[in-house]
């Protein structure tokens, strides 16, 4: 009787262990997620801090650019008067104020301000985020279907010394000879 109450005590230490190396495991598990959720945001801090930086050099860049570009738009509107072309000039004057306008604001706001400003827009207006998006995608698309179309001539031109793989120099497909098996008509009559 009493190996059945050591045997029971055994099993009930046993269990209370068992618990306790559990819940051990549950808090080195929650350090470890703790630690890995701060570190990553940490990264995403250094991330947005480095991008930070880069858009605050380039638009200072960029609003030098455009304000040099507003002065010349200027000289062009007085020109413009000197001649007599009054609404021209006009229009002239009015775009170089505002390409004054958004230099001043590239020039002067540092990246987090401007990253701020773009995030803001797009919540805003997401339709116009959207458009933008796939306006930018067709721009590329087609820049990358033109100059594969000139690789592809080039390389196909016989006076590149280009070789046509798989083909004549009339652009045609080519059939080894002997070759049989599963050739459409078309093909098979130009053998």
């Amino acid at each position: 009787m009493a190996d059945t109450a050591i045997s029971h005590s055994g099993a009930a230490s046993s269990g209370a262990s068992d618990a306790g190396a559990a819940e051990q495991a549950k808090q080195k598990a929650g350090e470890v997620a703790g630690q890995a959720q701060e570190k990553a945001q940490q990264a995403g801090q250094q991330v947005r801090g480095r991008l930070g930086e880069q858009v605050g050099q380039r638009s200072t860049q960029a609003g030098e650019q455009i304000r040099g570009t507003a002065g010349d738009v200027r000289s062009f509107a007085d020109q413009l008067r000197e001649q007599g072309k009054d609404k021209p000039a006009q229009y002239a004057e009015q775009a170089a104020e505002r390409a004054e306008r958004i230099g001043g604001y590239l020039q002067d706001a540092d990246g987090d301000r401007i990253l701020g400003d773009v995030e803001d827009f797009g919540r805003r207006n997401p339709w116009a985020v959207v458009a933008g998006g796939l306006a930018l995608g067709f721009v590329a698309s087609r820049m990358l279907k033109a100059s594969s179309g000139e690789r592809y001539r080039s390389l196909s031109s016989p006076s590149s010394g280009g070789s046509t793989a798989g083909g004549t120099s009339s652009g045609r497909p080519t059939v080894p000879n002997g070759a049989t098996g599963n050739l459409p008509p078309q093909l098979a009559s130009q053998r």
